[in-house]
């Protein structure tokens, strides 16, 4: 059987194990924390997903609960764990990896504690979490007073009473704004106005299974970024009414810092307490960087998620990956069983050097 390394157990490395094991291999699971389930525990206490129960389950085991439902990030916290449990497969937990590199039999892969794993295949599904995108705001630049992002974020009782600026367009700059409102005086500032869109995923059963259908059509990489992902679901239209009732309000992008005070395009200048960057996340892929799997902005050199120049590599969990969901929860099925197959494929109609090698 041959051994397929997968670097990260959230949901992506538990989800692609769990299939890679079904396309016999010997998956061995290497994730960085002290258990399998990803970066869960580390985002806002109030997250609800907005995909509903039914699409948010790994291969092989149902999400609990009924299935229009929208979890919480406890209850996926929970599911992992119990995900986990059920793996036959090996997971080592606190195992970092920090280069990955090509040798005659495939893949050499080593650890924080200099420990050195071969394997003809490698599956990078450490998501985004641990790279938030900090982008160069020219208005912020002379801004004193305090900037975080929204992976920092856990709840508004920090910054209460306080003047808050959250940048962003996104789900979650809407749902922390939102949240913070309640705390705070709030502002969304970003460069183009908010998408609104009501849920599709109410229905019943068979509306279900047709969206289901619909998100696994291998259509994500055509899926342009500002119309794809900028739409902010909107179950019963709490978020539109508050962002019309001004709290929080939402405005044109600021243009200018003078220690704590932003200026606006209006030329109004007030005192900010603090800006909250919710501004995503990239790949966090650098332990790739000595293979030369990444271009010069770090990103993948892959397609549908397979590396265009190194066999038997391939990528789990980046946004647009082959589905509208690649990032997602729901995704992860689709695009695991997508790459199992052409590695288990590669792996049958080549004759690496491995297999070539001379009886002892």
């Amino acid at each position: 059987m041959d051994t397929a390394i997968v670097i990260g157990g959230g949901q992506c490395g538990l989800g692609t194990a769990f299939t890679l094991r079904n396309h016999g291999f010997r998956p061995v699971v290497l994730e960085a924390g002290a258990e399998t389930v990803g970066s869960w525990p580390r985002y806002y206490d109030s997250l609800v997903l907005f995909t509903p129960a039914r699409l948010s389950a790994l291969p092989g085991m149902p999400f609990p609960g009924e299935p229009s439902r929208l979890p919480t990030r406890d209850e996926v916290v929970a599911y992992l764990r119990d995900y986990a449990s059920r793996l036959d497969c090996e997971i080592r937990t606190g195992t970092r990896v920090t280069s990955v590199v090509a040798d005659r039999e495939g893949y050499v892969v080593t650890t924080g504690s200099g420990e050195r794993l071969h394997a003809p295949v490698v599956v990078a599904a450490t998501g985004n979490f641990d790279n938030p995108h900090r982008p160069e705001i020219p208005g912020l630049a002379g801004y004193s007073g305090r900037v975080v992002h929204s992976a920092e974020y856990r709840s508004p009782e920090p910054f209460a009473g306080r003047r808050v600026v959250v940048v962003g367009a996104a789900s979650s700059a809407v749902q922390i704004a939102h949240e913070l409102s309640g705390h705070a005086d709030v502002t969304l500032a970003s460069r183009k106005p908010i998408k609104f869109s009501r849920t599709p995923f109410k229905g019943g059963e068979p509306y279900l299974k047709l969206v289901e259908a619909a998100f696994r059509l291998p259509v994500g990489e055509l899926l342009l970024p500002d119309s794809a992902y900028t739409a902010v679901i909107d179950e019963d239209g709490a978020y539109r009414a508050a962002f019309d009732g001004g709290k929080p309000d939402r405005r044109e992008m600021f243009t200018a810092a003078d220690g704590t005070e932003l200026r606006w395009p209006d030329g109004r200048r007030e005192h900010v307490d603090a800006v909250l960057l919710a501004t995503g996340y990239r790949p966090a892929l650098d332990y790739l960087r000595p293979l030369g799997a990444l271009d010069r902005r770090g990103v993948p050199r892959q397609r549908r998620g397979l590396s265009t120049v190194h066999p038997g590599l391939a990528f789990m969990g980046l946004r647009g990956l082959r589905t509208p969901l690649s990032a997602g929860l729901h995704g992860v099925g689709p695009d695991a069983t997508h790459i199992a197959r052409r590695l288990r494929r590669w792996i049958a109609t080549t004759e690496p050097a491995w297999r070539r090698r001379p009886a002892a």
